[in-house]
């Protein structure tokens, strides 16, 4: 389990010195740990680097330190790939430029820690933010850490953290909290792509997706095609050059399929195991599809079925976590620390992200795209007639919500929605500025057409690293879709070339059609596993009611307890609220007992 916590400071500061070192000499010698960099105001420590997986690479005169795995711009090759070397030249590059060269010439899964030309110390998470980097300021000593239970125990004296409920309103109110802010007070999140001055107490944004989004590509459609295809394949094959064996979550999807299809054993020399899990359910069995998959590239597929025994309790015992953790996506968690260990396989790669990268999004947004983008000039009306398709509504109507659209913005529409079918009246009226809870380039973007703000917003939010139950002996998670060239890719490929023919990921089926099974190329249905999850709430609805009826939310009046009682009754309901809504109050709630005890 790769992690790292550092300490930084005003080593010009004398009674913060003090603070800073005694912290220090205490995780100095800890077992497991080493240190990475030790100098004047910054000591940083890991633990778990593997070679060629997580390694430390230190910066030329102990000015810096970076952490994880590298890889450069023009070394997306198919063969093993080696450890990144940085020469003279590189190092100097990096300190020079703030870390920008990092953003430019690299990419990967990285935190790096560098003395600037000014003498002050900062921090740069990598753009894809796949490595944690939390914030945490005690006396002056900045302590900065992927893993909130190893800053718990440096300050196991300290007074306890408290809960930041406005944050936990705006998460209510709006859904995953995104900025800087998180559901604790004083745990603060170094966004993706930020470089944090740690003396000065100053951020920038190396790398912005918004950005990204306003710049688009003028590849045409066959361009665009063959540009995606080496890329995804490029960026899965870099990360699978980092291990001997690894797993791959197998839904039969068109987004684990385009994973698997670019690991055949010709292309790659890591042995991979595919891993389906079903469950009973008209969506919920998708191993048909992913059979043909699996034997179309020549991988060994294992299919295990969900737990339907899965035991709420567990959560009140998971790591304690800077935000609450929705447990649903982490049911099949001892299943896969079993199938990892069985196989020695350290790794465990998702086709997560697809639904954003690639525009699986049924709404006729791709035709106010082209107006912004291209006007009404003679390509609109076909690509008018895809955005109709996609989003199942009349030509017409296509045509004229993106005319009224692209005239006038409805830019409330594009603020997130929570749980507002289950909030109290109170809650809702509630004067506060959510906004400070979102990601600040969002606050800035209301330039960009709805369908690319959509797509925008939803891979600017990295997706958890850590296993919160299995911990260590959880694979290492690896989203390879999520890679920082292909994200950059397809910010910058307008929505209707994405969509182009009037499908979701319309794009990337004609990439890979010449590489997957035409049933999963054509499929038109998504799995889900709604069956399972209602499965799962009933087993526990005990537990789920206690959480709940008794629990801290409605306690504070931030939730309608009549609707509450009403979705739990077990009677049918007009309420719009969704079964996956219930799950996750109960994680929040478990959540707040973790922080109350």
């Amino acid at each position: 389990m790769f992690r790292y916590i550092a300490i930084a400071w005003d080593e010009r500061r004398t009674d913060v010195s003090q603070a800073a070192q005694q912290l220090g000499h205490g995780w100095q010698g800890r077992p497991g740990w080493d240190a990475a960099l030790l100098r004047p105001g910054l000591q940083v420590f890991v633990t778990g680097t593997i070679p060629r997986v997580n390694e430390v690479t230190t910066l030329q005169g102990d000015h810096g330190v970076v952490l994880g795995r590298l890889f450069r711009r023009g070394d997306l090759q198919p063969a093993q790939a080696p450890s990144v070397v940085l020469d003279n030249q590189e190092e100097a590059g990096i300190l020079r430029s703030g870390g920008r060269v990092l953003v430019n010439d690299f990419w990967g899964r990285y935190i790096a820690f560098f003395q600037t030309a000014a003498g002050s110390i900062c921090l740069l998470r990598d753009p894809s933010g796949a490595l944690p980097c939390f914030r945490l300021r005690q006396n002056g000593v900045s302590v900065i850490f992927s893993w909130l239970e190893d800053a718990l125990l440096m300050f196991a004296d300290a007074a306890p953290l408290r809960v930041n409920w406005d944050a936990v309103t705006a998460h209510l109110l709006r859904g995953t909290v995104t900025g800087r802010e998180t559901c604790l007070e004083g745990v603060m999140q170094v966004l993706p792509g930020e470089a944090l001055d740690l003396v000065q107490d100053e951020s920038t944004l190396l790398w912005n997706a918004v950005d990204m989004a306003r710049f688009p590509s003028a590849s045409q459609s066959s361009d665009a095609k063959q540009l995606l295809r080496s890329t995804v394949q490029r960026c899965t094959r870099a990360w699978a050059s980092c291990y001997d064996t690894l797993l791959l979550r197998l839904s039969g999807g068109v987004d684990s399929s385009i994973i698997l299809s670019c690991l055949a054993p010709e292309t790659t020399e890591a042995t991979v195991i595919c891993l389906n899990y079903h469950s009973p359910g008209a969506d919920s069995d998708e191993r048909p599809y992913a059979r043909q998959s699996a034997a179309r590239v020549g991988r060994d597929l294992l299919e295990r079925e969900r737990d339907p025994c899965f035991r709420v309790e567990q959560v009140l015992q998971i790591a304690r976590m800077p935000d609450p953790v929705p447990y649903i996506g982490w049911m099949n968690a001892q299943t896969d620390a079993r199938v990892a260990s069985a196989f020695a396989a350290p790794a465990m790669f998702t086709g997560a992200g697809g639904d954003a990268l690639f525009f699986e999004i049924p709404r006729w947004w791709p035709a106010v795209d082209y107006l912004k983008l291209r006007g009404l000039d003679s390509g609109f009306a076909a690509a008018a007639l895809d955005a109709a398709r996609l989003g199942r509504v009349s030509l017409w109507k296509a045509i004229t919500e993106a005319t009224h659209e692209c005239i006038r913005p409805k830019l409330a529409a594009r603020v997130p929605g929570g749980y507002t079918g289950l909030l109290s009246e109170g809650i809702q009226q509630q004067d506060l500025d959510v906004s400070r809870f979102a990601h600040p380039a969002l606050l800035e973007a209301s330039d960009l057409p709805i369908g690319k703000y959509t797509q925008t917003a939803a891979l600017m939010h990295p997706i958890g690293y850590y296993d919160p139950f299995e911990q260590a002996s959880a694979p290492e998670l690896v989203n390879p879709l999520l890679s920082q060239p292909l994200v950059e890719l397809c910010l910058r490929l307008p929505t209707y070339v994405l969509t182009h023919g009037g499908q979701g990921r319309a794009l990337a089926r004609q990439a890979f059609a010449p590489d997957l099974p035409p049933q999963i190329i054509h499929r038109r249905t998504k799995g889900g596993m709604e069956l399972h999850i209602s499965t799962v709430l009933q087993a526990n609805i005990g537990l789920v009611r206690s959480l709940l009826l008794d629990g801290e939310l409605i306690r504070r009046g931030m939730l309608d307890r009549t609707k509450v009682e009403a979705l739990l009754s077990g009677r049918p309901t007009a309420l719009p609220a969704p079964i996956s809504q219930i799950h996750a109050l109960a994680a929040i709630e478990a959540w707040l007992i973790r922080w109350s005890a």
